[in-house]
């Protein structure tokens, strides 16, 4: 069931969460071009970087697995308020961290409230919106990767070549505010779930049944092969374009302002385009395009800046691409009644997913004697290997309204 809204106030909630998760996404993606600084500022290796990476990642997905016992005992408005304001006291903490250590700890701090944002907005999807133009839905929320990388990151990447690392992080805390109060404006109440919300004394059971229906995890296992894929590469495409290929940290803005343009038309376009075709047929030829950027941008000759510039729309389209039809087919999985608590479940299996790929693409890796970072390749052609896979496997994830009333658990 879902809540009737005007298509003003609609698409004003939507774009309130697309705000919403372009601060998450920031706070995330800009790690990635400031991996050069911080390498320098704390004196550490590109292994301990995306050991900051994965802490974020793992955090968000214990807070995503906790989350799924009481997403759906809450009031919808009430929570993400709570929640983002948390997240905005980790930038705090991560602009104020005198050192790694205490950096890595504000990073994880980040990820347990970080990680259950984007399993809220998804679960207001689900309750607002109906399931036919929920792909159109999901695009315009993706966009949020589109404006992290057009304007957070390279204004972020910015600032911190003229004031130093923490300042994308100031930043965070003041737009975030600014979110946090037109969210109180904006956002209606949601309260329909809470009717059929269950006993407390079943909600550590119900978690664990989650992971007992079959085509839960299909859909899970989807999730997370598709993010480990992609972070296999990402954290580390700044730190190799510095140390291989001599692009200046400063630089690396202009390369990810160029992919997010690209992808901030793109995500829409991909999700309407969901919602006439399919989802599984779209995420199939995104996953399939996506093999060519990837195994790319892993094996890259020695190219120009402007070279480098013109090719990474590409990588971005496909990347985003894939994961437009992936969270709309992922809202369509679970029961109404359960849907904030799968979720909840299915961003932790995200977050776990990011936190392995980078932690794992990062023991790949190492400093040969000419100060290059070696073995990227490795992560290309796995991660290739990956996204072959999620392209057989996603016609194995249906949708709750197609799948016999037998396959739900009692």
């Amino acid at each position: 069931m879902t809540i009737p809204l005007s298509d003003t106030r609609e698409r004003l909630v939507l774009w309130l969460l697309a705000l919403i998760q372009f601060t998450v996404i920031m706070d995330f993606m800009v790690m990635m071009p400031l991996s050069p600084q911080l390498m320098l500022a704390f004196d550490i290796s590109a292994a301990q970087f995306s050991g900051a990476v994965s802490a974020y990642a793992w955090c968000a997905g214990l807070s995503g697995l906790l989350a799924a016992t009481y997403i759906d005992r809450f009031e919808r408005k009430r929570l993400l308020l709570a929640v983002f304001m948390l997240f905005n006291l980790s930038n705090l903490a991560c602009a104020l961290a005198p050192s790694f250590h205490v950096l890595v700890l504000s990073r994880a701090f980040a990820g347990l409230t970080g990680g259950v944002l984007g399993a809220i907005g998804m679960a207001i999807i689900g309750d607002l919106v109906p399931p036919q133009r929920r792909g159109a839905a999901t695009g315009i929320v993706m966009t949020s990767f589109s404006m992290a990388a057009i304007a957070g990151v390279p204004l972020g990447v910015g600032l911190a070549a003229r004031f130093g690392w923490q300042s994308p992080f100031y930043l965070l805390v003041v737009f975030s505010l600014a979110i946090w109060l037109l969210t109180m404006f904006v956002l209606p109440t949601l309260t329909a779930h809470l009717a059929q919300r269950v006993p407390l004394a079943r909600v550590l059971p119900d978690l664990i049944g989650l992971f007992r229906v079959s085509a839960h995890l299909r859909a899970f296992l989807l999730s997370f092969l598709t993010m480990l894929s992609g972070m296999l590469v990402i954290p580390f495409i700044s730190p190799v374009l510095v140390g291989n290929y001599g692009v200046r940290p400063g630089d690396i803005m202009w390369i990810y302002l160029a992919g997010g343009l690209a992808t901030f038309f793109t995500s829409r376009m991909i999700g309407s385009w969901a919602d006439r075709v399919g989802k599984h047929r779209v995420f199939r030829f995104m996953a399939l395009f996506s093999l060519v950027p990837m195994l790319g941008i892993t094996h890259l000759p020695q190219v120009s800046l402007i070279a480098l510039i013109a090719m990474f729309p590409v990588f971005m389209v496909a990347m985003s691409g894939r994961n437009v039809p992936l969270q709309a087919l992922m809202t369509t999985v679970p029961e109404p009644q359960r849907r904030g608590a799968f979720l909840s479940a299915n961003a932790a299996v995200v977050q776990i997913g990011t936190g392995l790929g980078a932690l794992l693409g990062g023991q790949w890796l190492h400093t040969d004697a000419a100060g290059h970072i070696a073995g990227y390749g490795i992560n290309g052609w796995v991660a290739a290997a990956l996204a072959l896979f999620s392209v057989w496997w996603v016609g194995r994830v249906t949708a709750a309204a197609v799948r016999p009333a037998a396959a739900s658990p009692a």
